[in-house]
C-alpha cells in the first residue's frame, strides 16, 4: 500500500481537506448585493461535454455528485454547450438533488449542425425560447441564474433583459446575470433590472477586467462569476498539446509561437506554488479566490481526482509577499496570446 506521505503534495493537502475538515462545508458568497448565497467556487461543467476532447460521462457525473456532496452548489451550463448535451447531462443528478444546486445556464450563442458558432440571438422572442428548450432538457422548472452569453449587438440590452425580467415575474428564473459585457452596458442593464453576477474570464494570467470593469460592478454590487482561472488547462498541466477535437487547438494561448513566453510564466508560477507546497492549479485557484468575497471562481474539472485538487486551494494561503512575487513575475498583459481567436475577441463586448 502506498504511504500517504509519499503521494504528491496537491493530493496530500486535498486529502488534508476531506479528511481533517470532513464536516467543514465549502464557504458560501452572497451573488450581487441582496441576491443568493452560493458555494464560493463553482463548478464548470462545459468540459463535460467534449468542448476539450472526449470525456466519460459517468466520470462527469461523479464529479457532479462529487460537487455536491462537498458543498459545491453552484453549477454552470450552457444551452450551446454540445447543443445541449450538457443540461441532459446535468438532468440526470438534477432529478435527485435539484433542491441542493444552484443552476446558472447561459443562452443565445448559434450553431451549426458542425457545431461551429455562428452568432448571438438575444431578442426577447428568443430568449423565451432558449429558456423553454433549457427547462425541458434540464428536467427542472426555473433556472437560478439565467444570462445572455453575449451580448447581441443587434438589439439593445435593455430588451433582452426585459424579457428575462418578464420570465423572472412569471417564476421560470430566479436571477438575473450576464456574460462578457463591458463598463456601458453593464450600466445600461442594471438600470432595468439589478444583476447578480456577471460571468467574464479573470485569472492570474487574464486580468483586463481590473482595469474598467471591475470598478463598475462594485460600484453597483454585482458578482464576478470568473470562468478561465486556470487558463483552459495552461495553470493545470502547464503544457497541453491539445488533440484532434480539442477546442483549444484554435486558441492564441496554445499556439507554438506564444508557447515559449507563456512556459517562462508558468514556470515562475510553479516555483511560487512549490515553495507554497501546493499544486500549480492551486495556486490559481487561491489567488482568484482571495481577490474578492465578490468573486467566485468556476472550477471546470472533469474528474473527481480535479475536483478534489481545487478544494484543496481553499486551504492554501497567500501572503502580501505572495502577491507581490506574482506581480513581478507574472505582471499584467504578459501572457501570450488572446482569449479567444480574432473572430471571438470581435464578440466581446468586455473587449470593447
Amino acid at each position: 500500500m502506498t504511504s500517504i506521505l509519499r503521494l504528491p503534495r496537491w493530493v496530500w493537502v486535498s486529502y488534508r481537506f476531506q479528511m481533517k475538515d470532513a464536516n467543514l462545508s465549502v464557504p458560501k458568497r452572497t451573488l450581487g448585493r441582496n441576491g443568493p448565497t452560493v458555494s464560493a467556487i463553482g463548478l464548470g461543467c462545459m468540459g463535460m461535454s467534449g468542448v476539450y476532447g472526449p470525456s466519460d460521462e459517468q466520470e462527469s457525473l461523479r464529479t457532479v455528485n462529487a460537487a455536491l456532496d462537498a458543498g459545491i452548489n453552484l453549477l454552470d451550463t450552457g444551452d450551446f454547450y454540445a447543443m445541449g448535451h450538457n443540461e441532459m447531462l446535468l438532468s440526470r443528478v438534477l432529478k435527485d438533488r435539484r433542491q441542493e444546486a444552484f443552476v446558472c445556464v447561459k443562452f443565445g450563442a448559434l450553431r451549426s449542425p458542425e457545431g461551429a458558432l455562428v452568432g448571438i440571438d438575444a431578442r426577447p422572442a428568443a430568449v423565451k425560447n432558449f429558456l423553454a428548450y433549457s427547462l425541458k432538457r434540464l428536467g427542472i422548472d426555473y433556472v437560478d441564474l439565467y444570462q445572455p452569453a453575449r451580448v447581441d449587438p443587434n438589439v439593445p440590452i435593455e430588451d433582452t433583459v426585459g424579457a428575462m425580467v418578464e420570465l423572472k415575474d412569471k417564476g421560470y428564473l430566479r436571477h438575473i446575470g450576464l456574460s462578457e459585457v463591458g463598463p456601458e452596458n453593464i450600466r445600461r442593464a442594471a438600470k432595468t433590472h439589478p444583476i447578480a453576477a456577471l460571468q467574464i474570464e479573470y485569472a492570474v494570467v487574464s486580468r483586463s477586467i481590473e482595469q474598467r470593469i471591475l470598478p463598475v460592478t462594485r460600484e453597483l454590487g454585482i458578482s464576478i462569476t470568473a470562468y478561465g482561472v486556470l487558463s483552459r488547462g495552461l495553470l493545470s498541466s502547464g503544457h497541453i498539446q491539445p488533440s484532434p477535437g480539442d477546442y483549444r487547438a484554435h486558441l492564441p494561448r496554445f499556439q507554438a509561437e506564444n508557447q515559449a513566453q507563456n512556459q517562462k510564466l508558468i514556470s515562475a508560477l510553479r516555483s511560487i506554488a512549490d515553495r507554497k507546497k501546493c499544486s500549480l492549479a492551486q495556486l490559481a485557484i487561491a489567488w482568484a479566490y482571495s481577490r474578492g468575497n465578490d468573486i467566485v471562481p468556476l472550477i471546470g474539472a472533469r474528474k473527481v481526482e480535479r475536483l478534489n485538487e481545487a478544494l484543496g486551494a481553499l486551504q492554501v494561503e497567500l501572503t502580501p509577499q505572495d502577491y507581490e512575487e506574482i506581480d513581478r513575475e507574472v505582471p499584467i498583459g504578459s501572457i501570450a496570446g488572446d482569449r479567444y481567436p480574432a473572430e471571438g475577441m470581435k464578440a466581446l463586448d468586455s473587449e470593447r
